[in-house]
């Protein structure tokens, strides 16, 4: 291309290719008056603008991780396949605990929380950020690349085939290729067509306060391909319009800002948030929402502060369908449909909240504690149910999003939970205070809605 006078931008996320691009090329791009620029994707484009977002200003990096997960029903091209089995089982070069160390490609598989996604299985992926983010974040202790399959059975079946390069039982896994593809093939109609991508940061912020920062992505209705395109598009649009400045050839980092990027996938089913929050702050709802905590109706603040017992009286409407719901309802102690009555004490414990709920006669406890697993989620337990929840903003308070739940110590599938709306916020009184209010929907697909139920309180 350099050779024609084009302008060059490529996808590639080989580790190998976009680690020797700039040697290989800057001399004849610059001669030329042309760029040359690799990796505008997801990796390295995309991750590096969302962690530039996220620490501008600060003044140290302790620890980077990003981690991508499409849908099992997304497109899969056999060369990404090819791909991925070539460094599968063997040995990557990793920053991990403050040094450079070896591990082997698709290796410590665990469970990482995707926004709106739930957990999902990851594992250690070889992409040019391996070098780049150690390069240009000097991060104290980790900078990791995870990737993963949304269905448990070929994330770990490809784990544990990858044990067979790592024990040389097997030079490399790629004849496997078009066999693994078509298995994918078959079982893909038992996962999502919904994909994400996070990336998470922790270090300290220009005043040195601790900061941990997340950007995330969540694609829905097969739109996780478009992803990747969006870097080149953006970079493309700042070539044409003369705002990359001197060409010469590098990897795409630091070139298009986050926004840019995000722009082009304004039209796709694809949603993404930013969030940033002081980890050591006292109270569980101050934490979780960051520094958007600042930004509540005093009332809901008043609430939700976390540092002393409140007892809140006031009226509530409830509803909820027929028989086994109803037998659901009277089981939990939540109130039968009608107006009650209604009192709340939200009493503050070591690790969250205990909530008592009483509606007329009827009473509905339950304990609200911090994730230990994730410092973006809290779990609530009634009885043997636990559910996981994210906090976000929302006009006039926060609403409680749906991440995951569990029986005792068991996850069970999204797929058979209930859908949940909750949200705390606040409205102007006649007086001109503003009121603190809250709303609860939980229905489901075979059963209506178990229970709902919205007041005020004071």
């Amino acid at each position: 291309m350099l050779a024609a006078r084009a302008h060059y931008v490529d996808l590639a996320d080989a580790r190998d290719f976009v680690a020797g691009f700039e040697a290989a090329l800057d001399g004849q791009a610059r001669v030329d008056q042309r760029w040359a620029i690799t990796g505008a994707s997801s990796t390295p484009a995309l991750s590096h603008a969302a962690l530039d977002a996220m620490t501008a200003g600060w003044t140290r990096i302790d620890r980077i991780e990003a981690a991508i997960s499409p849908g099992a029903r997304a497109p899969r091209g056999l060369s990404v396949i090819r791909a991925i089995l070539g460094w599968a089982g063997a040995p990557v070069r990793v920053f991990e605990k403050g040094r450079w160390t070896i591990r082997s490609g698709w290796s410590e598989p665990r469970r990482t929380p995707f926004p709106g996604l739930g957990r999902r299985w990851t594992s250690l992926a070889e992409t040019p950020d391996l070098d780049l983010l150690p390069a240009r974040f000097h991060p104290r202790r980790d900078a990791i690349f995870r990737a993963g399959l949304e269905l448990p059975i070929l994330h770990l079946g490809l784990w544990a085939l990858s044990l067979l390069r790592r024990s040389r039982l097997a030079s490399t896994l790629e004849p496997l290729a078009v066999l693994l593809g078509e298995m994918a093939g078959w079982v893909a109609p038992l996962g999502s067509d919904r994909g994400g991508m996070v990336v998470s940061v922790e270090g300290r912020d220009a005043n040195g306060v601790r900061r941990l920062a997340r950007w995330s992505l969540v694609a829905e209705a097969a739109a996780g391909p478009h992803t990747p395109v969006a870097p080149a598009a953006a970079t493309l649009r700042a070539l044409l319009d003369g705002r990359l400045g001197e060409p010469h050839a590098t990897p795409c980092v630091g070139l298009v800002d986050l926004d840019a990027i995000v722009r082009e996938l304004d039209d796709l089913p694809i949603r993404t948030r930013l969030e940033s929050q002081r980890p050591e702050i006292p109270g569980l709802f101050p934490r979780l929402l960051g520094d958007t905590w600042d930004t509540q109706p005093s009332s809901v603040r008043q609430v939700h502060a976390g540092v002393t017992p409140v007892t809140l009286r006031g009226k509530a409407r409830a509803r909820g369908a027929s028989g086994l719901p109803a037998l659901v309802r009277r089981l939990q102690g939540l109130p039968p449909t009608g107006r009650h009555a209604t009192a709340v004490t939200i009493t503050p414990t070591a690790d969250g909240e205990r909530w008592v709920r009483r509606f007329g006669v009827r009473t509905f406890a339950s304990s609200i504690t911090a994730d230990r697993h994730d410092p973006w989620t809290f779990e609530e337990t009634a009885g043997v149910l636990t559910f996981r929840f994210g906090a976000a903003p929302y006009p006039g308070g926060f609403s409680w999003t749906f991440e995951g739940w569990r029986l005792g110590p068991i996850p069970l599938p999204r797929a058979w939970a209930p859908r949940i709306r909750a949200r705390t916020f606040a409205r102007d009184g006649q007086d001109g205070t503003d009121i603190y209010r809250f709303r609860v929907l939980v229905a489901h697909p075979w059963l209506g809605v178990i229970f709902g139920y919205a007041g005020r309180l004071s």
